[in-house]
């Protein structure tokens, strides 16, 4: 009797330790603020002089053995994408449409004229109910924790201010979390400056937990690396399929030079800011063929997914940038906070062994709260709960096929709110419909709606409203339905107190 037990246990038992054993583990790795073209690895089908700026080699090597997206979206600034990658929301519905200050209840919206303060939720995102200024949501690595996965987050988090659940990635459901915490960029780079914990000079910026390295000559994007890299050996050991969210700070200013790298791109001529930028997204791509060789040695490579991805374009402002303003993403327009290309498209890589084709590279656009959905089910996660509505679409299929193509799919950027103190291009009160081949932007201010066929002119430089005004009026129809089942937020004019029209109510 007791040996027909044992045999009914282990029929029962064996199939589940199998599923749990094909299960992959999942690796986030998470650049901030990188633009489309910063890498030598061309993203489209056409390499750029931008292109032959820099040196990410580990970036080219996974793009290899996996698919490169060409046209994936974030939002243009930080807190946003990292929300809806946590919550799989559009940034218009969760409202946390701007980034989030370190400190509580403090917004970060500059004044304006003409609009008045947004109600927005300024305190980021929390997995408790109940929390002012902030969206409730059920996070991503709470429901891969549940699912068996074991959680790690390194580096930036930014989704919640200090004093609110949403500030500490334990409340995420991470099991390990190092440098994590509610800040937005670091203080410093610098191992030697302790990563900005200096007595009597440490800021809401200074990066946590890394002790270890204060006094050494260890750059901040390293000292994540080793970290990441010791926090996963655990279940790497006990065979248990793990979570990396590796959230890089680099390339975010302040910018600093990484000395590892920076006399290759002074000896090229560079000027002594872009040549710091440079060595910047090197040491990231160090980091990517670090994980990448360590994974190789424990023999887990064919099972682990990587997914590279930036949460908004990259910085186009001189100062800190180098060079004229705006021209840092050519030929993508404008740059972070912006609604034109250069803010909002991201360089995409995945990595799926037996899944993704080998060298392979998609043209189906896909957004950030696309990854909710699209990591459970990599986990194999299908049935599950969540206290929000997920607004993301799976790519699974894009990811079985690079072929796969769905021009009926609308994308929508909302940014109700002032980044800049001055309007750049497509920057400040901004909104933005994708369908097919069709851009549209809306200017809060003054009702203007620009069109773009982004396939043929992925410059924005031909505005093609006046001559298409069906396609504008369908456009702005589309963008407005969805913003309203959304209940999104338009700023409130100052002289009024009434919301900004939505597209469909202006010419």
């Amino acid at each position: 009797m007791k040996l027909l037990n044992i045999t009914l246990l282990a029929g029962l038992l064996l199939p589940a330790m199998a599923q749990a054993q094909q299960r992959p583990n999942i690796i986030v790795f998470l650049v901030d603020d990188m633009g489309w073209m910063d890498t030598s690895l061309p993203l489209g089908d056409s390499t750029y002089p931008l292109n032959k700026r820099y040196h990410t080699p580990n970036m080219e090597r996974l793009a290899a053995d996996g698919m490169k997206f060409s046209q994936a979206y974030a939002t243009p600034v930080c807190t946003p994408t990292r929300v809806s990658l946590m919550t799989g929301m559009n940034a218009a519905r969760h409202r946390v449409t701007n980034w989030t200050s370190p400190v509580k209840d403090r917004p970060t919206d500059r004044p304006d004229d003409q609009f008045g303060p947004l109600d927005w939720n300024i305190n980021g995102c929390s997995p408790v109910a109940g929390i002012p200024g902030s969206v409730y949501a059920t996070p991503l690595p709470q429901l891969l924790r549940d699912a068996g996965y074991f959680t790690v987050h390194i580096g930036k988090a930014h989704w919640g201010s200090q004093g609110t659940p949403g500030a500490n990635p334990y409340n995420f459901g991470f099991t390990v979390n190092v440098g994590g915490h509610a800040a937005g960029h670091p203080q410093s780079y610098q191992g030697r400056e302790n990563y900005g914990n200096l007595p009597g000079k440490a800021s809401a910026q200074a990066v946590p937990d890394l002790e270890e390295y204060w006094g050494t000559e260890t750059f901040l994007t390293e000292a994540l690396t080793v970290e990441a890299i010791k926090s996963i050996e655990t279940p790497v050991k006990t065979k248990q399929p793990f979570f990396l969210h590796l959230g890089h700070y680099a390339v975010h200013d302040p910018i600093q030079g990484d000395k590892r790298f920076l006399q290759r791109y002074l000896d090229a001529g560079l000027d002594t800011i872009e040549a710091r930028y440079a060595s910047l997204l090197e040491g990231m791509d160090k980091s990517l063929g670090d994980i990448m060789d360590y994974l190789r040695k424990k023999n887990i490579d064919k099972q682990t997914v990587i997914i590279f991805m930036s949460d908004n374009g990259g910085l186009s402002y001189s100062p800190p940038r180098g060079g004229p303003s705006h021209t840092q993403n050519l030929p993508l327009k404008a740059g972070k906070g912006s609604m034109y290309e250069g803010g909002i498209r991201e360089p995409m890589i995945v990595k799926w062994p037996g899944v993704t084709q080998a060298g392979s590279m998609t043209k189906q656009y896909v957004m950030i709260e696309d990854f909710f959905p699209t990591i459970l089910a990599m986990a194999g996660v299908r049935q599950y709960k969540t206290v929000q509505p997920v607004d993301g679409k799976s790519f699974v299929n894009v990811l079985q096929n690079p072929r796969s193509a769905d021009s009926t799919r609308t994308l929508v950027w909302h940014f109700p709110n002032k980044w800049q103190p001055q309007d750049g291009p497509g920057i400040n009160y901004k909104s933005a419909v994708r369908q097919g081949r069709w851009k549209m932007i809306y200017n809060m201010r003054d009702g203007k709606k620009e069109l773009y066929d982004i396939e043929a002119d992925l410059r924005e430089s031909n505005d093609l409203s006046a001559a298409n005004p069906a396609k504008v009026k369908a456009l702005s129809a589309l963008l407005s339905d969805r913003l309203r089942e959304w209940k999104a937020q338009m700023p409130p004019l100052k002289n009024s107190g009434k919301a900004a029209p939505f597209p469909d109510e202006t010419e």
